[in-house]
């Protein structure tokens, strides 16, 4: 009876025992937790810059107003191409046509004294003092031939001393004369040599002058100087403009500019030639190729941001990038092609120091990398890791080195 008894409590116990260890067996392997991992690969890299930036125009024409006047004529209307030579628009130019002629007619007379100055003196006045001059010349020249033939004609007793000194009072006269004609002379051609200085200046801001009055009215009439877009006309008929005031910008936008505002912290990889992508929030499905043409030399604050303004070219056959549009861009700056790599997402960072998570069996290892170039999704790894290689993915469990985990493939 005893016996029966015994075995009838052996074997619930027995199993009470197996329940047990299983449920302890389950309970413990619950708590080790579970993390995604990642296998280390070759892949093609692409690292590139992220920004913001601007379409502007290369080599637009900018028309400004060089007199204050009204529009008085609109020939074309903004946004539409346009070919060289086409007028664009024509400003009041009266009044200066009218300066314009005033200045023409002060010039021909600047021109016509300078060049009497340089004569030696009006002409009027230099034909009569030379009339006066040769006269004078040929009296004296007479009354000294006269006055020798009366010396001759005294010593034979052949005329008297009254004829002689009479002769010789004629021709203190005519010396007289002629000195007075010399010195009219004299006067006039060093009024002149003063004069050609000054008109010479004259005539300098005279034509000085002229010229600045005839680009005033050439620019009355906006002509295109390219076949390209007229982008900007912010004026109408009627319009008073004012000196410097913008009338017009036109460009071929077949190639435009893109200004980037790259981060302090990126400059250092750019260089000229290096593969641009744009895109433009109002025409999310299209996308610009263009390249790096000039390198910041200097950074500069926009807001709260230190940026360097990178110049972009970039194609734009269709015309639909449209100058001042805000744009963002990404810059290629390097590529590796069948590297090593890793998800970003499992490298973390300690200083300067980057590490990853190394599956080791059901154990995590801390293992130190060097890592090369970024994408947006991986990191080139230069040392560390090897092919195959599974490494874990940090998630809501904090990851320590030598835990045990359960190790799931990352999707």
């Amino acid at each position: 009876m005893a016996e029966t008894n015994k075995r009838r409590w052996l074997i619930p116990g027995a199993l009470i025992v197996v329940a047990l260890v299983l449920f302890i067996a389950l309970a413990g392997r619950g708590s080790i937790p579970e993390v995604q991992v990642v296998r280390v690969a070759h892949d093609d890299l692409e690292a590139s810059i992220t920004s913001n930036g601007k379409v502007e125009p290369i080599n637009a024409f900018v028309f400004r107003a060089q007199f204050p006047t009204f529009v008085s004529q609109v020939s074309a209307k903004e946004g539409q191409p346009v070919r060289r030579g086409e007028r664009i628009l024509t400003l009041d130019s009266a009044d200066a046509q009218s300066q314009l002629a005033s200045a023409r007619s002060t010039l021909l007379t600047a021109q016509s004294e300078l060049r009497n100055a340089r004569a030696g003196g009006p002409p009027d006045q230099v034909a009569e003092i030379e009339g006066q001059l040769r006269t004078a010349q040929a009296r004296v020249k007479n009354l000294e031939q006269t006055q020798q033939a009366l010396r001759q004609l005294y010593a034979k007793q052949a005329t008297t001393q009254a004829e002689l000194d009479q002769n010789a009072l004629d021709l203190e006269s005519a010396r007289a004369t002629l000195q007075t004609a010399q010195q009219k002379k004299d006067d006039l051609a060093h009024r002149a040599t003063i004069d050609v200085e000054r008109l010479t200046l004259q005539v300098q801001q005279s034509a000085d002058q002229v010229r600045s009055l005839e680009e005033k009215v050439r620019s009355a009439t906006v002509v295109s100087p390219v076949d390209g877009t007229l982008y900007s006309l912010p004026v109408r008929v009627g319009d008073y403009v004012v000196v410097g005031q913008e009338l017009a910008q036109i460009a071929d936008l077949h190639r435009v500019q893109v200004r980037a505002f790259v981060d302090e912290p990126d400059l250092g990889w750019l260089a000229p030639g290096e593969d641009v992508y744009i895109t433009w929030d109002a025409m999310p499905s299209r996308e610009w190729a263009g390249r790096t043409e000039q390198i910041p030399k200097q950074v500069v604050a926009r807001g709260t941001r230190s940026v360097g303004e990178v110049l972009c070219s970039v194609d734009n056959n269709k015309l639909e990038l449209l100058p001042n549009t805000n744009v963002a861009v990404k810059i290629l700056v390097r590529r590796r092609s069948s590297v090593l790599a890793v998800a970003r997402a499992a490298v973390l960072a300690d200083g300067a120091h980057r590490y990853v998570f190394l599956l080791d069996g059901d154990h995590l290892r801390r293992k130190e990398i060097t890592v090369g170039i970024a994408s947006s999704a991986k990191y080139e790894v230069v040392s560390g890791l090897s092919e195959g290689d599974r490494v874990a993915i940090p998630g809501d469990t904090a990851l320590a080195d030598g835990m045990a985990v359960r190790a799931t493939d990352a999707k």
